[in-house]
């Protein structure tokens, strides 16, 4: 006999998110069933929050729940630099590092032509646009060290050069194959710090 049909409908929901297989889903619903209504209608009530407020932010790409992020709005933020993330994880992790005081930009990805991403469905070309209306001299490509990853940076390095813009790779401390939103501050503080220029 298998679980009613709501407790094995939320259970299949939950193994689509990643990390969570089919035990780590069970005991989440088992929690939920065994918690306090109040507590399962607060993360109900989050959820819906999430769908309804959290957007992209129209000038990086990372989160906000208005046109601009905090980080894009805050005039103490040093202009001149960008320092270009996959996801908004990213940069909340090289916020945390405090080693960056630039501006960011979320690229949504990487090139991954196996997994049918290609430059155009990438923030690619609000980055260009970025470069000319902000005057940007130095980008940082700060993008996780995969196969994608150094696809995507050579990519993006090609379009810049040519722009005079000066184009930096995070380097030293991440190992092959990382994911940024992985790593602690400090090792990401290091691959700031051990950033190289990129050739288009």
């Amino acid at each position: 006999m298998g679980y009613p049909a709501a407790v094995e409908s939320l259970i299949e929901q939950l193994r689509r998110l990643p990390g969570i297989g089919r035990r780590g889903a069970e005991r989440l619903v088992t929690h939920l069933l065994e918690a306090p209504p109040a507590q399962t209608q607060e993360l109900i009530a989050a959820l819906g929050t999430l769908g309804e407020r959290v957007r992209n932010c129209e000038r990086c790409g990372s989160w906000c729940e208005s046109q601009n992020c905090r980080l894009c709005d805050n005039e103490h933020r040093a202009n001149g630099r960008l320092c270009v993330v996959e996801r908004p994880t990213d940069l909340y992790a090289f916020e945390e590092s405090g080693a960056f005081d630039g501006r960011y930009h979320v690229l949504g990805g990487t090139i991954s032509p196996l997994g049918g991403v290609m430059p155009d469905d990438l923030n690619i070309e609000s980055l260009l646009k970025r470069i000319g209306e902000e005057s940007i001299q130095e980008v940082i490509l700060a993008l996780s060290p995969t196969v994608e990853g150094d696809a995507t940076a050579h990519y993006i390095a090609q379009l810049l050069v040519p722009m005079g813009v000066s184009v930096m790779r995070i380097g030293l401390g991440l190992p092959l194959g990382a994911s940024l939103g992985y790593a602690d501050p400090g090792t990401l503080k290091l691959a700031l710090e051990g950033r190289r220029r990129m050739q288009g």
